[in-house]
């Protein structure tokens, strides 16, 4: 497989550079998984897609407000840091872009987008491509980056972060704080359509997967099986794994809502060397870089429901190995030509 085969042209104005005033009135293009026959519907129609028999599994995580803007304390050079993972004892692993500004013990100003607050910050170290700060506050720094932190929007986003992204890039059950980047899938529910679910006896259920700006990363080989997957923390937890043994069990199907919920599922069965999906599935809690490509066995999603991704990527290529390059490519088509929006506060695919 070549990085090529999972290439397609988007048009500049498909990009959603701002959400829909009302989160699940979004479209909604169905794909059949073994057909490849596609409908278009709106988002609010998943009611109706949906049985009691079926088990919705979310992530729950809660996007941090990383991005931070500021300046070095002893030469007032422009600073930005993009966190990447919170550690104990007030330290990060960021990004840091800045001119000469990553060695040791350098002393960074990060001010709040209002001016009225700011916070300081030491580089300590480098990891790899990141860095290791350390943050001097007299809380804890997350409640700090709330209040001088920026939200990360992924950089198609052409604007600056504004007060509406502080509640609309972050999922309405959003509650594990620990994302640089949204479940964008979990964006389309709303209270008003999860609770139309419930009444319907539909079951939920959430694990945890902090989303890291490798989502973002280009893939930078042209053959896919040498691309070097980034590592996120997840956590499927014991009630996870009993739920979907039961919904196996009365026939239903596991639907995933994201990507980051997909990796969550099938990297707990790898984890526990669940052979098949028969198995049992087992908790897990940690790390996990799994890389899913076209040739991938899936053991535990039956269904997805997705938003449009980046060409090239390596989602692409998860949505690719779940419906088959050749019918995932032919949809986004008609999704070009039915004027769909795409990417984060795009619209959405159900994959089933």
């Amino acid at each position: 497989m070549k990085l090529s085969d999972f290439d397609y042209h988007l048009p500049d104005q498909l990009i959603a550079h701002y959400p829909l005033e009302q989160r699940s009135g979004s479209r909604l293009l169905c794909l059949g998984r073994e057909s490849g026959a596609v409908e278009h519907r709106r988002f609010s129609d998943i009611v109706s897609m949906i049985g009691a028999q079926d088990l919705l599994v979310f992530n729950d995580t809660r996007v941090l407000s990383a991005r931070l803007l500021g300046k070095r304390a002893d030469t007032g050079g422009a600073v930005e840091v993009l966190i990447e993972r919170l550690l104990p004892d007030n330290e990060a692993i960021a990004h840091v872009r800045a001119s000469n500004a990553r060695q040791p013990g350098v002393r960074l100003i990060l001010t709040s987008p209002c001016g009225q607050y700011s916070l300081e910050a030491e580089v300590i170290g480098r990891q790899d491509r990141f860095y290791h700060l350390r943050f001097f506050c007299q809380g804890l720094l997350i409640d700090e980056l709330d209040r001088v932190g920026h939200v990360p929007l992924p950089t198609y986003i052409k604007r600056d972060d504004e007060v509406l992204d502080q509640s609309r890039y972050q999922t309405v059950y959003a509650r594990n704080p620990g994302a640089v980047a949204a479940p964008t899938a979990g964006l389309h529910f709303d209270e008003a359509l999860l609770s139309a679910l419930r009444s319907q006896s539909v079951e939920m259920a959430f694990v945890t997967l902090h989303v890291g700006s490798g989502t973002f990363q280009p893939v930078r080989v042209d053959n896919v099986q040498e691309h070097k997957m980034h590592s996120e923390w997840i956590s499927v937890t014991p009630d996870v794994c009993a739920r979907i043994n039961a919904c196996r069990e009365r026939g239903g199907r596991v639907i995933a809502v994201g990507t980051t919920s997909v990796r969550s599922l099938e990297s707990a069965a790898l984890k526990a060397g669940s052979p098949g999906p028969a198995a049992g599935l087992q908790p897990y809690e940690g790390e996990t870089d799994i890389f899913i490509y076209p040739g991938y066995q899936f053991q535990v999603v039956d269904a997805m429901i997705t938003n449009f991704h980046l060409p090239r990527s390596t989602l692409m290529m998860l949505i690719s190995a779940f419906a088959g390059r050749e019918q995932v490519m032919a949809a986004y088509e008609q999704a070009i030509e039915q004027r769909y929006r795409f990417f984060s506060y795009g619209d959405a695919m159900f994959i089933r």
